[in-house]
């Protein structure tokens, strides 16, 4: 299955909330709809990624609830840069925890690498995320390809 031409009711009708989770984030970060990504995470969810203090300039690398969250994704909205694409083969989960990689080689070029882990709470709601980047990923935050608008 290519997920890239999956119809929008597919992505909002999986049979458990780790499925769901599964496309809907990858759904709402593809769109840059930062309003409805904030929406997939419990008010007191934690993030953790290296992203956090490259672009808040704040010297801790984890967020913790909505009103830090948020400014956070509004800034990810307007500024990714095209290495970072949503190519991915499938996930991992234990029911609460939900894991699956961007690998570097997406078949048609390079995209930025990560593995997302997840821990969804008793309603599907993220609680806890944490993203590891790999290697592509972290020369495009070497670069400062973040900080550039590039159009959303």
């Amino acid at each position: 299955m290519d997920e890239r031409t999956l119809p929008r009711n597919l992505v909002d009708a999986g049979t458990t909330p780790v499925e769901r989770m599964y496309f809907a984030w990858n759904d709402a970060l593809s769109r840059n709809d930062a309003a409805g990504l904030l929406a997939l995470y419990a008010k007191d969810a934690w993030l953790e990624s290296p992203l956090v203090p490259h672009l808040l300039g704040i010297d801790r690398g984890y967020l913790h609830g909505h009103e830090e969250l948020r400014p956070l994704f509004d800034l990810v909205a307007s500024r990714k840069p095209p290495a970072r694409q949503y190519f991915r083969t499938g996930y991992l989960t234990d029911g609460k925890r939900l894991i699956w990689e961007y690998p570097r080689d997406a078949g048609r070029g390079e995209q930025m690498d990560f593995v997302e882990v997840m821990d969804l709470n008793d309603d599907g709601l993220i609680q806890r995320h944490c993203v590891y980047w790999g290697w592509f990923g972290v020369r495009v935050l070497q670069r400062d390809q973040y900080h550039r608008e590039w159009g959303a």
